[in-house]
């Protein structure tokens, strides 16, 4: 991701800084293999000089998803902070007449603007097309930035003292960004849940409670989310009702508590479909409760 964000800032500054185009911005050290390279134009570096994970942004949750009877899981995504240090270079020759660091300091100007009046940074906003490869779930995910943080960057002598050069006021630059993982299949999805209570050492006063649960899909596989659904006994009376999950990560779920071994059937109603009656046993021997509606 870190090659994205380096591209990512690359075309916004080229873009919205007059004088400015691509092959005047460097992400490589401001070394002397660098001042080497400067020709008749102005230069921005935008150099990574640190990156760090945003431990105030972690995150625990996990993202659960149903598909085809497995369970899918993707953990939330950790957040990288991507420290950049951004520095103007003016190829002039200082003179009485010729000051190129006053230059330097009105490109630093407008780099400030430029960053605040984009921020969050949201690639679509800036990527005209997207690039390949790009990851398809960043496009328009807002990455928090922070610029010119009060504390400023710590090592900043350092860092000049390290590259043998004076010190050269920069724009202190730190992107948060995600950092995702895969979505990884954990397990089958459990369709029946059974609990039994009992004293102990008194096996005679056992009570067993069972929760089963289903999807109701169309013909083809499609869930429906926001179906009636009612267990019902056998002869038809009715014990409970329920309506289906409408959301993404559950769509079409339902379930039912607190049931005895047995026969029951379950009826279903959706918009758009013939209600369907389905006769089913709890537990059930093949696994599942799903019911499958037609037009």
């Amino acid at each position: 991701m870190i090659h994205h964000l380096d591209n990512l800032l690359g075309r916004l500054l080229s873009a919205q800084i007059t004088g400015i185009d691509e092959t005047q911005i460097s992400f490589e050290p401001p070394d002397e293999a660098f001042r080497n390279t400067m020709s008749n134009n102005n230069l921005l570096n935008i150099y990574l000089v640190d990156v760090r994970e945003n431990r105030k942004l972690r995150s625990n949750a996990r993202l659960r998803e149903f598909d085809s009877g497995i369970v899918h899981e993707t953990p939330a995504p950790r957040r990288i902070d991507a420290h950049y240090l951004v520095s103007a270079w003016s190829p002039a020759t200082v003179t009485m007449a010729v000051q190129p660091t006053l230059d330097e300091h009105e490109l630093l100007a407008e780099v400030i603007s430029v960053l605040m009046d984009n921020e969050p940074l949201v690639p679509r906003q800036i990527f005209d097309p997207i690039p390949p490869n790009f990851p398809a779930a960043l496009v328009d995910c807002e990455l928090p930035t922070t610029i010119l943080p009060v504390e400023g960057f710590a090592k900043l002598a350092e860092f000049w003292g390290t590259v043998e050069w004076r010190w050269k006021p920069v724009v202190y630059l730190i992107v948060t960004y995600p950092n995702l993982f895969d979505r990884l299949p954990v397990g089958p999805m459990v369709t029946t849940r059974i609990t039994e209570y009992r004293q102990t050492g008194k096996p005679e006063t056992a009570e067993v409670f069972i929760q089963i649960g289903g999807t109701v899909r169309q013909a083809g596989g499609t869930a429906i989310g926001g179906a009636w659904v009612r267990l019902e006994t056998t002869t038809g009376a009715a014990l409970q009702t329920t309506y289906t999950d409408e959301r993404e990560a559950g769509l079409g779920r339902f379930t039912f508590l607190s049931l005895q071994a047995g026969d029951y059937q379950i009826r279903v109603r959706a918009a758009g479909f013939s209600e369907k009656v389905e006769p089913v046993t709890v537990p059930s021997p093949a696994g599942g409760y799903d019911i499958e509606v037609s037009f």
